[in-house]
């Protein structure tokens, strides 16, 4: 069973800094581009960074300048550093991932971590 399993969520103040962590498991035959989405209570999910297989990246305006995306292709891993985060960052953060297995490429998502940010 291919899976996404983050960590690294919790709480932090405001001006501080979070790493948050996704790993691919399972069975397949490559991971391809893959990114982070956040949903704040009584809003939409909104994206926001997405990182190619080759390292492309592209962020949503409201986190440009201070947070990175990267990934571990060897470990199929992608990885969201949050610096001076603000209380509007507060959301369920949710990893998602397009992963290639049995043909086909399957969109699949985490199961979401929690990320409070204090003023």
């Amino acid at each position: 069973q291919v899976q996404l399993v983050e960590s690294g969520g919790g709480l932090v103040q405001a001006g501080g800094s979070l790493r948050l962590s996704c790993t691919a498991s399972g069975m397949f035959f490559s991971v391809n581009a893959m990114g982070w989405h956040r949903q704040a209570p009584e809003k939409e999910r909104e994206l926001v960074a997405t990182i190619t297989s080759g390292g492309r990246t592209n962020y949503a305006d409201s986190v440009k300048g201070r947070f990175t995306i990267s990934r571990d292709n060897a470990k199929n891993t992608v990885y969201l550093q949050m610096n001076s985060l603000k209380p509007e960052d507060t959301a369920v953060y949710y990893c998602n991932a397009d992963i290639a297995y049995s043909g086909f490429a399957y969109g699949h998502w985490g199961q979401g971590t929690q990320v409070t940010v204090s003023s």
